[in-house]
């Protein structure tokens, strides 16, 4: 495309040509990078972008995400104004149906969300919905909901349009432009190598599509996607088809309908894909497709064939079959890798691409210039993989069923079932053998329930595990429960710095001495959260930091990319040592029979030694469970002994299911629910918990926080009904006013009714009553500001 030479220096150098490249390089230049640089090896959008069916659908799980497509949504409806280059923006807006009655929920859920998230959605009958799409056959359909502003645009078109705007600008995009390798140094990019010469650069954005895991390799990075084979119909004309149709989503089907040319296009996500294995796809592939595979779509064909009797007699022009990548979970990645500085990822959208990638094309810009989104990303976060997930064994079983599940119902406790125990706990035996129900975090499988006597049907519905979940919180609050926190990132930080560098990157009281067990938070420079950790202080020069399990590699990269300048050395011993949490009345007297006695005289927030089975422990006396005990660390090879010991004085394992109950219950905050990094502790209730001097990172914004008066906007719900069901995110409302939304949910077995915690925009009194609306139908909650369970009226860990 530019017939000027390569530059020998860029600040930001963008890898491939597609939806994510081309709109990154339109919002760096934006922001005022006008100098970046574009390389495609072959043709802008001519790997996976030009053949997608290219709907914009705005409505996703989380507010951040809609946000982000809100935003495509926005920039794809101006861009032609902007740049006198068509988009092919067609809004004829999205008809979703439902053929039975959890698909029913299932999108009248979702149009609770689109009310808290200001998307006009609207639910219809069967009769309406076969008004707007008059060819389909609607005797099945139960109900639907229709989304006036979703649409659609030409993805070639789209991208001209992003490259025009930024050229403008002064960006330069090379076609013809294969880059042959990534320079490092000292673990950061410094340049490529391509086959039209080298260029220097400050940063790299990996918009590699397919070939992304490929790409990332060149920089020692994981980028765990895979390609699937995506299949769509095209009809030549119908009759019945003028102009422009509302894109049909019969997900329960697997299909997605509109129009195309006056014909149909046919699309599905069919329960389990086809995976296409790293190296078939060459640099060659160009505009390429697959060929047609009509026994694998046969089974959609006839789903198409009924709800569209018109196919029958319609003229078939192709079965397309183009790739598209896919994730271990099915959201994309976005931001700096952990393994090189300097390498960020805009990869892996997971046949969403055109409908993300303007929204996360200006995040990916935003991050590559101010180090993080314009808002919490941490769902798509580049590091929260773990690295068994980029294996090619895994990614080739996982792959197809992540395209299988686009469509799926959001059940609760819903879980992948390919590629598992990928990553067994110490007492993985011990708790198979107690008929424990398992659940899926960075590769770890942890107990979520005992005593599973089968398969759990998934529902909407109060669960099958109700009274599993019930039993083991009985067991903690009357008697004594196990819960396992193995999983759990452990970093050792060691050193004569250890003190000065943990006072710099922790908010807490971290300076207490050894022996002392600090929560802190982890804050960035906006005085939002990074993370929430546990500290030990086990020596003068010796810490010990808890974090969440998924929280480990992003954690370990944050403190070690702040370790510049002290003397401290970072360790990963997540693998080196067992948790365990003895929680309950009867823990005083187990620590006794099990012959360690002084575990009993430990203050909280402190931590002891002594020796349980034989083997020595540290025992820390907090609790995540609003029941007091201890977090007891061993040695991983030691933990069998010790468990069995605990059971043996009357300890009972209780899951994960239990621990969210007794959380939520207590009012504590978790990452990626209440917490992340769009929130301060000042919004969450957590500032009295951060020191009053400063001294750390993100001090000057939370004292400006602090200053501007805001308070806490987490607050505590009881629910009235018994038989609600609360799942989070469901809008909080007062009167017609939409306050909030919910973020944990839970039945709360120790106060006898549904619970959940909540983000609210303004302070509600205690005592208020607030109505939640869980799929369409309002239920009455009590506000309580602060926890809902608080036998010892500590409100800290």
């Amino acid at each position: 495309m530019s017939s000027n030479p390569l530059p020998s220096h860029a600040p930001v150098v963008i890898i491939g040509g597609g939806i994510m490249g081309c709109s990154t390089l339109y919002h760096l230049a934006k922001m005022g990078v006008s100098d970046a640089v574009l390389l495609e090896r072959n043709q802008l959008t001519s790997g996976t972008t030009w053949h997608s069916a290219a709907q914009v659908r705005a409505l996703r799980h989380s507010r951040n995400l809609t946000r982000m497509i809100q935003y495509s949504v926005e920039l794809y409806s101006q861009l032609e104004k902007e740049t006198g280059q068509a988009a092919g923006w067609i809004q004829k807006g999205s008809l979703s149906i439902a053929t039975n009655e959890d698909r029913l929920t299932h999108i009248k859920r979702q149009q609770a969300l689109a009310k808290a998230y200001g998307i006009p959605a609207q639910s219809i009958s069967a009769a309406e919905a076969k008004e707007r799409w008059p060819m389909m056959n609607a005797e099945d359909v139960l109900g639907a909901v229709w989304s006036p502003d979703d649409g659609r645009v030409s993805p070639s078109d789209v991208c001209a349009a992003l490259v025009k705007g930024a050229k403008s600008l002064g960006a330069k995009i090379f076609e013809k432009t294969g880059v042959t390798a990534i320079l490092t140094e000292n673990g950061r990019v410094k340049g490529v190598e391509t086959s039209q010469g080298t260029v220097m650069c400050d940063a790299i954005a990996l918009c590699t599509g397919l070939w992304s895991r490929e790409a990332g390799a060149m920089a020692g990075a994981e980028v765990p996607l895979l390609a699937c084979e995506h299949f769509y119909l095209l009809t030549k004309p119908v009759d019945g088809i003028s102009g422009n149709t509302p894109t049909l989503s019969d997900h329960d089907n697997h299909l997605y309908i509109r129009d195309d040319s006056g014909g149909l296009l046919v699309g599905c996500f069919e329960p389990m894909g086809k995976p296409i294995a790293p190296g078939v796809l060459t640099e060659s592939f160009e505009f390429g497709l697959l060929p047609e595979d009509w026994d694998h779509f046969e089974p959609m064909m006839m789903n198409a064939l009924h709800r569209l009797p018109a196919l029958e007699t319609a003229e078939v022009k192709m079965l397309l079959n183009g790739p598209e990548s896919f994730t271990p979970d099915g959201t994309f990645m976005l931001g700096e890798t952990a393994e090189t500085r300097g390498l960020f990822l805009g990869c892996g959208m997971n046949s969403v691409g055109v409908a993300a990638g303007g929204g996360a094309g200006m995040n990916l810009a935003h991050t590559i210039i101010h180090g993080a989104p314009a808002y919490d990303l941490s769902e798509a976060d580049a590091k929260r993989f773990a690295p068994i997930y980029n294996s090619v064994e895994h990614l080739m079983a996982r792959a197809p069923e992540v395209l299988g599940t686009h469509y799926d119902i959001a059940f609760p406790g819903k879980q992948f079932k390919t590629a598992r125990d990928l990553r067994r706990l110490p007492l993985d035996a011990e708790y198979r053998n107690a008929r424990a129900h398992f659940g899926q975090f960075y590769g770890w499988e942890r107990p979520l329930y005992f005593g599973k006597q089968a398969e759990p049907a998934l529902k909407f519905g109060r669960p099958d595990w109700f009274e599993n979940v019930e039993a083991e919180v009985r067991a903690a609050h009357e008697n004594a429960a196990i819960f396992d926190a193995s999983a759990f990132g452990k970093i050792e930080v060691e050193g004569p710095d250890a003190e000065t560098f943990l006072l710099k990157t922790c908010a807490g009281y971290v300076g207490r001495k050894p022996g002392s067990v600090i929560y802190t938070a982890v804050l960035n420079d906006r005085g939002t959260f990074e993370s929430d950790i546990t500290v030990q202080r086990i020596s003068e020069t010796h810490y010990r930091l808890f974090v969440g399990t998924n929280a480990i590699k992003r954690d370990l990269t944050w403190f070690r990319r702040h370790s510049e300048g002290f003397d401290v050395r970072l360790t990963d011993s997540t693998e080196t040592y067992a948790v365990l949490g003895l929680m309950g009345p009867e823990s005083a007297r187990i620590a006794v029979e099990v012959g360690a006695p002084e575990l009993n005289d430990i203050g909280y927030f402190k931590h002891g030694e002594a020796h349980i089975a034989g083997h020595h422990v540290r025992a820390a006396r907090l609790s995540y469970v609003g029941e007091a005990g201890w977090e007891i660390t061993c040695r991983s090879e030691n933990v069998t002994d010790i468990y069995a010991a605990l059971v043996a004085a009357g300890a009972k394992p209780a899951g994960l299911f239990a621990q969210t109950s007794m959380r939520v219950e207590k009012g504590f905050c978790a990452m990626g629910h209440e917490l992340d990094s769009d929130m301060t502790p000042v919004d969450t209730g957590l500032d009295a918990m951060t020191r009053k001097k400063g001294g750390f990172i993100g001090a000057e914004a939370l004292a400006k926080k602090k200053a501007s008066g805001a308070i806490s906007k987490v607050i505590s719900l009881t629910f009235e009904d018994e038989i609600a069901v609360p799942l989070g995110h469901e809008p909080v409302l007062v009167g017609d006013d939409i306050l909030g939304q919910t973020s944990t949910c839970a039945f709360g077995y120790r106060v006898g009714k549904p619970v959940a915690l909540a983000h609210v925009e303004k302070s509600l009194q205690e005592g208020s009553v607030v109505e939640v609306d869980i799929a369409g139908e309002l239920f009455r909650a009590t506000v309580t500001n602060g926890p809902l369970f608080d036998p010892d009226g500590s409100r800290m860990r």
